[in-house]
């Protein structure tokens, strides 16, 4: 439960361009993702997860061009200090408590996660809603500090609505929300610290404890 929530508001972050369709916005989005060396963003706020609500806190990191992309959590407390790191080849899981590191392939982890998701594209829009209808909306404010609502539906089915509010100021995320069938908020997150180009490298993403144990799936 954990994961599919995670990789489903994973594909909700889009920063987004100007008040047309939602597909005219999307190309928009891919050519302005396709620009950053790097991206970087803090996701927290609230989550029902094992059936109770909890404190949802991650940072994430990516290199789009060389498929290399970093989860570190803070919180809920299962998952405090673990650290996901992913690349072309195999997706590497840190357990802080058991000082571990399992190694799953790519396309395992992929198979794993419930439906074809490719870790290695955790900034790249356009690949990680391929199989999501989009809309857009509304929209609200004034020219310059517009806000954009998007809504996303998995096209092979299902109830769940992904929504997510995008400022025209740096074309960047604000917030998601997450919608059950019912309509009841599954997970309402902010983004914040949201930067582009500020120098990561593949070896700082990629740097897990030394002394931890590897476990290979």
């Amino acid at each position: 439960m954990t994961r599919r929530l995670t990789l489903t508001l994973l594909a909700a972050l889009l920063p987004v361009a100007g008040a047309q369709t939602a597909q005219d916005i999307l190309a928009k989005v891919d050519a302005a993702q396709k620009a950053a060396k790097d991206v970087s963003f803090r996701l927290s706020g609230t989550a029902a997860l094992d059936s109770s609500t909890q404190k949802i806190d991650m940072t994430i990191k990516a290199i789009p061009a060389q498929s290399v992309a970093r989860v570190q959590f803070a919180a809920p407390d299962a998952l405090a200090d673990n650290v996901v790191v992913a690349d072309k080849n195999e997706v590497r899981q840190y357990l802080y408590l058991t000082n571990q590191i399992t190694v799953t392939s790519t396309k395992k982890a992929a198979d794993a996660a419930g439906f074809g998701f490719d870790f290695t594209q955790l900034s790249n829009t356009a690949t990680l809603l391929s199989g999501y209808n989009v809309k857009l909306l509304g929209t609200s404010g004034a020219a310059g500090a517009r806000q954009y609502q998007l809504e996303a539906t998995a096209k092979s089915g299902g109830g769940d609505r992904t929504r997510v509010w995008i400022t025209e100021a740096g074309w960047r995320p604000t917030r998601i929300q997450v919608l059950s069938s019912a309509g009841k908020t599954v997970a309402d997150l902010n983004v914040s610290n949201y930067r582009v180009n500020s120098g990561l490298t593949p070896a700082a993403l990629r740097a897990l404890p030394k002394d931890a144990q590897i476990i290979r799936q």
